[in-house]
């Protein structure tokens, strides 16, 4: 069909191969399938008021825009198309088509002279200005700008397209009879029919300027919403490589030939049809200004700036580096502030790892206030933070900006889950899942399919693998996965808090071997965290020394890029190493500090866990009393929103300081104060058995049988003693003393 279409119209446009002109010059031309929809729109004036019900005229109308606007496809699809809505009106399609291409040249040559009195009369059955009136309009000025020989071989390619379309259903109806009586033949039915839907596109020939910005505007919409519902990757390429192939400087092309070089990271193409996109932009006319804010230098300045972003997203910091000065250079000649706030933004997202990182933050947040742009805050209230963002969501609903909507609010699940408020980032992300969109799209395509809420998605399964509630984190997941297969750009979000969720259960469970082994996923999608985890796995491996010294790295190279919640998180488990090895005292200076940085950054949650630390630090120091005051302080954010595991720690360590304290006390106040201990003990062992850390199970039922033991009460003692001897021997030993183990 492809080549039947270049020697009709692409010919005397070409020399040995190379297109001279603008193929889109030419607005509409006449293919068999559009024959196919002429004809239908002839039945459907033929056809009288009474013939077709008001529902299948409606159902006939919605799909009238789609097959103007998209991509030929084969007959066979076009007569299930029409057969959905009105079967009775595809059988008489079919049989006019058919006296067509059996018939003569004739036929069709009376078919386009009776098409004009579709326009005649009082009251004509079509609108010259409506889209179907322009349609027909269009076809018929395009049909008798043919000359002879084009007719022939149109009427020749209209006979193949029949025969192409009569064996296509016959091998369909063939294939549903067989699928009746064999049911395992259902997916290879489902199978062909997905390829034939991809392959629809390329077979067509080429599309008319209207049909390929229909395609290039649907395919992006559907990259951006649902990336699920595009071709995939190879299947669109290879169409854009078609469109280029006839026009190669068509810029919209090449800028979808980046997004989806972008899906299989692809930094060779989606360079190299980003440039041609710009490069295109200007040759064909799209700034007609060659100076000031819409002239060529704004195509230069932000083709370098989106450069920059895209060897930043692939890790070419240097590259980016590069792209981003040319950018700034030529903003400043154009005095561009905008553009030059945008770049300023980029330069510390690339200045992380320098010192004055913070500095150029601080510089774009004055710029950002002065020129209206969002703004950024470290180390803040969050009802200032708020207040701020607040600001920015009152211009999102005001204008509609239903993208931004949904960022904001992804952002605020973050946010809250920073602080420490895990109720509050489960109701953000409840209310972004269950919003509607603002964002009008084509029926069947979900608007739910973006960054934002695939970071929601995912910190709701982190809340819930938190919580013990591991069946529903697996359920979110696997909605993660069916939404963004790993193909997508997205995907990676999903697999990195698969793995840390996998990583926190076998650690709880002391399959420590298992969680070694999904370091290296973890490392693959997120170095930092790959790394502490790493030494995660060696302090519960009792390799001390080697957790000592990853550790170290890591702390320093947290502190170098300000990552303040990972230096917390390492300064609390470089804490545990020393008292681990029965140094407290140098641990509380570490403590401290990080206390520090949980106050100053407002990181409650951290605050509290730290304050935890503390207390046990206090307790093996010999000061359970002050422990026990430092407790109050701590557990009620942790009981109110933290994890299931902290909450048990939290309960084992209010039982181990009422039991210290109890020591000094009379007997029946001390035999009261045993009693309490023991009942926050089942507690912490409730916590612990719901998030299958057997582990700390082992360490609550010795303490249980002990206090047990002390109380005289020989029969619980022993129910203990025979669980924690089970444990025991299931689990390996830590190789300190138990009491050293928070």
């Amino acid at each position: 069909m492809a080549s039947v279409h270049e020697s009709l119209y692409f010919n005397p446009m070409m020399t040995n191969g190379v297109v001279h002109a603008n193929v889109f010059g030419i607005k509409e031309w006449v293919t068999p399938y559009k024959i196919a929809v002429l004809v239908l729109l002839n039945e459907m004036g033929r056809t009288g008021e009474g013939a077709i019900s008001l529902m299948e005229r409606r159902r006939l109308n919605l799909l009238l825009l789609p097959l103007l606007q998209g991509p030929d496809i084969t007959l066979s699809k076009l007569y299930k198309l029409i057969e959905d809505s009105c079967p009775q009106l595809a059988n008489s399609v079919q049989i006019r088509i058919k006296l067509m291409a059996e018939g003569e040249l004739k036929d069709m040559e009376q078919f386009f002279d009776d098409l004009s009195d579709s326009f005649s009369g009082t009251e004509p059955e079509v609108h010259k200005t409506s889209v179907v009136g322009l349609f027909l309009r269009h076809m018929i000025l395009a049909y008798s700008k043919l000359s002879f020989s084009q007719v022939y071989k149109l009427y020749t390619a209209l006979q193949r397209y029949f025969q192409y379309g009569e064996k296509k259903t016959v091998e369909d109806a063939d294939m549903e009879l067989t699928s009746r009586e064999e049911g395992e033949r259902k997916m290879e039915k489902e199978e062909l029919d997905v390829s034939v839907r991809e392959e629809e596109v390329s077979c067509s020939g080429p599309l008319s300027q209207k049909q390929a910005e229909f395609f290039l505007s649907q395919q992006a919409a559907l990259l951006k919403n649902d990336e699920t519902k595009a071709l995939t990757p190879a299947a669109l390429q290879k169409e854009l490589n078609n469109l280029l192939k006839f026009n190669p400087d068509f810029a919209e092309a090449h800028y979808l030939s980046y997004l989806n070089n972008l899906r299989v990271q692809d930094v060779f193409s989606s360079t190299h049809s980003l440039l041609h996109y710009f490069d295109r932009l200007i040759l064909t006319g799209g700034e007609s200004k060659s100076n000031g804010e819409e002239g060529y230098g704004r195509s230069l300045r932000y083709a370098a700036l989106n450069l920059a972003a895209l060897h930043c997203r692939f890790g070419h910091y240097q590259q980016a580096e590069l792209a981003l000065q040319e950018a700034i250079r030529i903003a400043q000649e154009s005095n561009d502030h905008v553009c030059l706030q945008h770049c300023l933004s980029w330069l510390y997202v690339l200045g992380q790892k320098r010192a004055d990182s913070y500095v150029l933050l601080e510089h774009s947040v004055k710029k950002a206030v002065h020129f209206g742009l969002p703004r950024a805050f470290a180390g803040k209230t969050a009802n200032k933070l708020m207040d701020a963002l607040k600001d920015s969501d009152l211009l999102h609903w005001k204008h509609s900006l239903s993208e931004l909507i949904d960022i904001s609010i992804a952002q605020k699940t973050a946010i809250w889950r920073l602080y420490g408020r895990s109720t509050m980032a489960l109701q953000q992300a409840q209310m972004l899942l269950s919003m509607n969109s603002l964002e009008s799209v084509n029926a069947g395509v979900q608007q739910n399919n973006t960054e934002s809420f695939a970071v929601a998605l995912c910190h709701l399964a982190e809340l819930h693998a938190e919580q013990g509630c591991f069946a529903a984190a697996s359920e979110v997941l696997k909605h993660l996965k069916e939404r963004f297969p790993p193909n997508t750009q997205h995907a990676q979000l999903w697999m990195l808090c698969d793995q840390k969720i996998q990583f926190d259960r076998a650690m709880n469970d002391g399959k420590y071997h298992l969680a070694d082994s999904l370091v290296t996923g973890i490392t693959a999608l997120n170095g930092i965290e790959g790394v502490y985890r790493k030494a995660v796995v060696l302090q519960a491996q009792n390799q001390m020394s080697e957790a000592h010294k990853l550790l170290q790295k890591l702390l320093t190279y947290c502190q170098k890029l300000k990552n303040t919640e990972m230096v917390i998180s390492v300064l609390l488990s470089v804490a545990e190493l020393y008292w681990r090895s029965s140094s407290p005292t140098i641990a509380m200076p570490v403590l401290l500090h990080a206390l520090a940085l949980s106050k100053e950054y407002r990181l409650q949650y951290l605050a509290s866990e730290t304050v935890l630390n503390l207390a046990f630090a206090q307790l093996i120091l010999g000061i359970p009393e002050q422990a026990l005051s430092l407790l109050h302080m701590a557990i009620e954010p942790i009981l109110a929103d933290g994890a299931i595991l902290d909450k048990g720690r939290a309960m084992f360590l209010v039982a181990k300081c009422q039991v210290a304290s109890a020591a000094s006390y009379d007997p029946p106040k001390k035999a009261e104060a045993l009693e309490a201990a023991i009942e926050n003990l089942n507690e912490a062992k409730n916590y612990f058995a719901k998030v299958d850390c057997k582990e700390r199970i082992r360490d609550v039922v010795y303490f249980q049988a002990r206090l047990y033991h002390t109380l005289g009460k020989t029969q619980e003692r022993n129910r203990c003693a025979m669980l924690f001897r089970q444990l025991h021997q299931e689990l390996p030993s830590h190789g300190v003393p138990l009491i050293n183990h928070l």
